[in-house]
């Protein structure tokens, strides 16, 4: 997923209620759910971008259509007045007036609020897994271009109006964005050296474009035509770049050359640096797992993982070196790669789109009533793929205006070997994060519950899903299956990296060398991960940590029911919504328990 960040308010995303609840709740579930209904309705009256990203930008709420997101200080402290007064609003209900699914939906609600509201009012940052304003994955100058071209739907011409006053409205989101990032620096929270490099780089590469050539304007100019809507609207675009975007980012860009450089690559080099990167870790992962601990584990994973590769390289003549030397040497096979041409480029997604729809045809063994929601495979845009994820999942509006997206980022198609591929797309894909998202998104409860996000659930969800996809035959032969485990000694040597980043001092260049070492992905690709890490701390611990959780969950499940174990009924707890980890766990034993009585 857009490891990043599942809705535009992160105070939105994080709002969630963990059970679907009784279309007629009794008392005091009535008040809880109908406070819950109050909250998100806040949020989402407080986030434009938000309501764009839903399709809730309709009707009553068509003004939010032309605006975007508040980046500014006051923004960030109201967000946390808002937090509070929500945090006050939950506790009031008193838990003896309700059910048992409306006391479990209080818990994980007000587990969510008090963590997504640590890092704004515990120590003035953005958030504790994203403490700067700026850096190469993240700021309005990141977000903004891809949300308008990718998620502002354009059908009429309110919504090409709309658009314009949201391209004029993006020179003030920059200034807000180097405001905030301005006192954040001052008070020691900034992005290391080689992040605001990348910034930069991005920051040119967005402000060096001719205006009328700008995909902020050809966007604009393409729909329109295609809705076959009269009009000058690249002239419109073209002035308001030249005229108001551009002069804020000429701002922008000098204000980054000005922030203070560090080297150090850790969470542990800022003020209370240590103590952020705890409670990142424990936002991330729904655990209270420490950093060593954390350590270890991958440690663990990593050994275990690499013997099992081991036999498949050794049968496949790879026997030099070690296991991330040799899938190094099977990444540079011939047969492994594609030619860095567009048209290899559109052979890959069409490759990818079929190993969706090969995939689809088969989850029905393993889930009740697969989801058929449409998804689009996209290349990450290129103004943002220097700095960009390997891939992401964006979620699908709830009117039907925009389809789920899975993005790839195809600057270098050296980052890509075939044998890759199946993997990632059953992470974002089918049976992943898109089928995950979609049965959540056709529950019939409050739109609170629906929208839940916790990153150990949903990405520990998708790296399962590779998992399921193997017990489907998805791989293809020994080779795709040696794709799979890649994938999860990447994952299992995040955990390594992560902490070794954030908690015992590594620099970047060791930590790039270690995976490199270990998972034997191109160092270019390993170096863009790392530098997310960098900056989105404890958030890639949460893949392997959830994937855990959600093996031990299955095998508790199948423990308890023996022979009446029912895989595809074990998978119903999907349509429970994401929760904790340990709420899942005993979500899935009451199941379990229920099914035997």
């Amino acid at each position: 997923m857009d490891r990043r960040q599942f809705l535009v308010s992160g105070s939105m995303a994080a709002l969630a209620a963990s059970v679907p609840v009784r279309a007629q709740a009794p008392g005091g579930d009535a008040k809880l759910n109908a406070l819950f209904d109050r909250i998100f309705n806040e949020n989402i009256d407080e986030s434009p971008e938000g309501a764009t990203q839903l399709g809730l930008d309709r009707g009553p709420r068509a003004a939010l259509r032309r605006k975007l997101d508040d980046y500014s200080l006051a923004g960030r402290a109201r967000q946390v007045t808002r937090g509070k007064a929500a945090i006050a609003a939950i506790e009031a209900v008193d838990p003896a007036s309700l059910t048992a699914e409306g006391k479990l939906n209080r818990e994980v609600v007000l587990y969510s609020l008090n963590s997504g509201l640590k890092g704004a009012a515990k120590y003035g940052i953005q958030s504790t897994i994203r403490p700067y304003a700026i850096f190469q994955q993240g700021g309005a100058y990141f977000s903004v271009p891809d949300f308008l071209t990718s998620s502002h739907v354009i059908k009429d011409m309110g919504d090409a109006d709309a658009y314009l006053a949201r391209l004029e409205a993006f020179a003030t989101a920059l200034d807000q964005d180097s405001e905030t990032q301005r006192a954040d620096a001052a008070r020691g929270y900034v992005a290391p050296d080689f992040a605001l490099e990348l910034t930069l780089g991005q920051l040119d590469k967005l402000r060096g474009v001719k205006p009328e050539e700008s995909s902020l304007v050809t966007s604009l100019v393409t729909r329109a035509k295609a809705a076959n809507l009269a009009g000058d609207w690249g002239a419109r675009a073209t002035a308001l770049l030249s005229d108001k975007v551009y002069p804020a980012l000429d701002r922008q860009i000098a204000l980054v050359k000005g922030l203070p450089r560090r080297k150090e690559a850790g969470l542990w080099a800022l003020p209370q640096g240590d103590a952020i990167y705890a409670d990142a870790l424990a936002a991330a992962t729904t655990t209270s797992y420490s950093p060593d601990e954390v350590h270890k584990l991958g440690r663990a994973q990593v050994a275990e993982i690499s013997a099992e590769l081991d036999k498949i390289l050794r049968a496949q003549g790879l026997t030099q070196g070690s296991v991330g030397a040799r899938l190094t040497a099977l990444n540079a096979r011939p047969e492994q790669r594609y030619a860095d041409t567009p048209e290899a480029r559109a052979e890959l997604l069409a490759g990818l789109n079929a190993g969706v729809k090969a995939m689809q045809a088969k989850i029905g063994q393993v889930i009740n009533n697969p989801p058929t929601a449409p998804l689009e495979i996209r290349a990450v845009p290129v103004e943002i793929q220097d700095g960009a994820s390997n891939g992401y999942y964006r979620l699908a509006a709830l009117d039907g205006s925009r389809p789920a997206i899975y993005f790839i980022n195809l600057k270098d198609l050296g980052d890509w070997p075939k044998y890759t591929l199946p993997s990632l797309t059953y992470h974002e894909g089918v049976p992943g994060h898109h089928t995950q998202l979609s049965i959540v998104a056709g529950l019939k409860t409050p739109l609170l519950r629906r929208l839940s996000f916790f990153s150990a659930y949903s990405e520990g969800w998708a790296l399962y899903a590779e998992q399921l996809a193997d017990e489907l035959g998805g791989y293809n032969g020994a080779i795709e299956r040696a794709g799979y485990l890649q994938s999860y000694l990447f994952r299992a040597a995040r955990l390594v990296a992560d902490t070794g980043i954030h908690a015992k001092r590594w620099t970047r260049e060791q930590a790039t060398d270690y995976l490199v070492e270990t998972v034997g992905f191109a160092r270019p690709r390993s170096q863009r991960e790392i530098e997310r890490y960098c900056t989105q701390a404890g958030q890639a611990c949460s893949y392997k940590l959830g994937h855990i959780a959600w093996n031990r969950a299955r095998e508790k499940a199948r423990a308890i029911m023996g022979a009446k174990f029912d895989i595809k009924a074990f998978h119903d707890v999907l349509r429970d919504g994401a929760v904790p980890l340990t709420i899942l766990d005993k979500l899935v034993e009451a199941r379990a328990r229920a099914a035997i009585a």
